[in-house]
Parts: structure tokens; sequence; C-alpha cells
């Protein structure tokens, strides 16, 4: 299945990317406007494209139909943190065919959109609520578990930063960072750096604007 991922949050996006290539789909490129998708699905043609509900500039539904003239074999699914009933119902009419919630695991995006890539329309029971984008209890227990170094650690994972970088700009040694990132990935119940940044999106314990630590 060839995919490309639409989001404004960039390390979000390229840590989805990343899942989907892993999980054996080809990633055909990952952008972060509605403009530049609809650049790379003119010439380069994806069964599904997995795009954001909001970005700077407005809805994407608003950019609906000139995405499906441009790209009328793509199927679109649309990835939100909440979306009310006439809305939902006025996107499935325009071509929609799928929403994902951002509240899910990275594995159920992926296994949602196999199902639209075999035909279906698939709408996430939670897409169709004005579900909170993480479960705040679940979002504190996380925090609680954290040290303050290790949600340091995840913070630069948020901000795109590799092992070597964080050894060198927290002053310990690359045996000493990669041990802080495993202990955030076991206490996040992940088991890679991508699922991790994901993760921390998905509760917000961090922010992927700003790589800011949320909760106090």
């Amino acid at each position: 299945m060839k995919v490309v991922v639409c989001d404004d949050h960039a390390v979000f996006a390229d840590s989805l990317a990343l899942v989907l290539a892993e999980a054996g789909h080809d990633v055909v490129g990952v952008v972060y406007s509605p403009d530049e998708a609809l650049r790379l699905l003119s010439s380069a043609p994806a069964d599904v494209c997995l795009i954001d509900l909001q970005f700077p500039g407005g809805s994407a539904l608003d950019r609906l139909p000139e995405l499906l003239r441009t790209a009328p074999a793509t199927r679109f699914v649309v990835l939100s943190g909440s979306m009310d009933a006439e809305l939902l119902d006025a996107a499935l009419a325009g071509g929609v065919c799928g929403f994902a919630h951002k509240g899910q695991q990275a594995d159920e995006i992926v296994a949602m959109l196999d199902r639209v890539h075999a035909g279906e329309v698939v709408v996430d029971s939670a897409a169709g609520t004005r579900m909170p984008l993480r479960p705040r209890s679940e979002a504190q227990r996380l925090a609680h578990y954290l040290t303050p170094r290790e949600r340091e650690v995840l913070t630069r994972l948020v901000r795109g930063e590799s092992t070597a970088s964080l050894a060198r700009t927290m002053k310990i040694t690359r045996s000493t960072a990669r041990s802080h990132v495993q202990s955030v990935l076991t206490k996040l119940g992940v088991h890679s750096q991508r699922e991790a940044v994901i993760a921390a999106a998905r509760y917000g314990l961090v922010s992927v604007n700003t790589g800011e630590w949320l909760l106090s």
C-alpha cells in the first residue's frame, strides 16, 4: 500500500510514517500542509492519504474537493482529536473514507488504513464524539512514573534529537543516554523512539509544536 502522511506536526508525522514503513507499507512522502499534499499527489499517486483535520490555514475538509480532483484514486483518511456528528456526516458525504482518532495507538491507525485500502469506509468510534485527545488520568499516571531526567529525555525525543544529541546536550555518556531512553520506552509501554513520540502526543505529555513538557 502506498501512503502519504500529511500533518503540520513534523515530528509526529515523521514518526507515524516510520511506523507505517516498518509495517511494510510504501510511504510515498510526508508533507506538512494540504498544499504540499496536492503537489505530491499530482506527481506521486498514493493508495491512501492520512491527513490531519486542522492546519494553521484552516480545515483539511475545505481542501477535500481539490484533493479528490487531483488524486481521484486515493482514499483519504482524516486524523482528528474530535469530530462532531454533523461534520462527520458532511465529510463522509464529501468523499472521506475514514476517520482515525489521535488517541489511537499507532498500530490501530495502521490497521485502519489497511481496511480503508481494502475498500471499507472506517470511522473510529472516538472520532464521532468530542472525546479529549488523551485520557487525563492515564497521562498523569505516566507522568508520575517518569523521573525529571526521563521527562527531559522524552521532550528531547519529541524535538527530534538523536541519542548522540541527547548525550551531548545533557552532558552524559551515550551509554547513559541509551539507558535513559530505554527506561522511557519501558515506562510508556512502547518499543521504539518513534512510538515514544507518538505516545507523548497521544497522552498530551509533550507539545509536538514546541517540545515542551505539558503536565505540572
